[in-house]
């Protein structure tokens, strides 16, 4: 069976894709926890952080330039974080390896 993560970027299931490259694409999260709070997904399925490897590994730097610029548009360049958790024992829900940009707590996000 195929993931959430993989149906939403392949257009098999609904899902404002906020940003897409070859090797990643971006959501909204439907939980969020922050006024904005996106996921930054790889469009290969990696079940986690654990999945990586030296020849893979180029993916978790993409994942971190796809979430300055994501901050960026979003304006909440100033203050943002980013997570990865790895493993359902730290909360990962879908094992699909992602990250989520979490920002602009104090003001009012850009949705686009």
């Amino acid at each position: 069976m195929t993931c959430i993560f993989c149906q939403i970027l392949a257009r098999e299931l609904p899902g404002e894709i906020l940003y897409e490259d070859e090797d990643l694409g971006v959501i909204n999260d439907i939980n969020p926890e922050a006024p904005v709070h996106l996921l930054i997904i790889p469009k290969r399925h990696f079940d986690s952080l654990n999945s990586l490897d030296d020849k893979t590994a180029q993916i978790g730097a993409k994942m971190f330039l796809a979430a300055k610029k994501m901050a960026e548009a979003q304006g909440i360049q100033s203050g943002y974080k980013v997570l990865i958790n790895n493993g359902r024992e730290v909360g990962q829900e879908i094992r699909h390896l992602h990250m989520h940009l979490m920002g602009g707590w104090g003001r009012r996000p850009v949705r686009k």
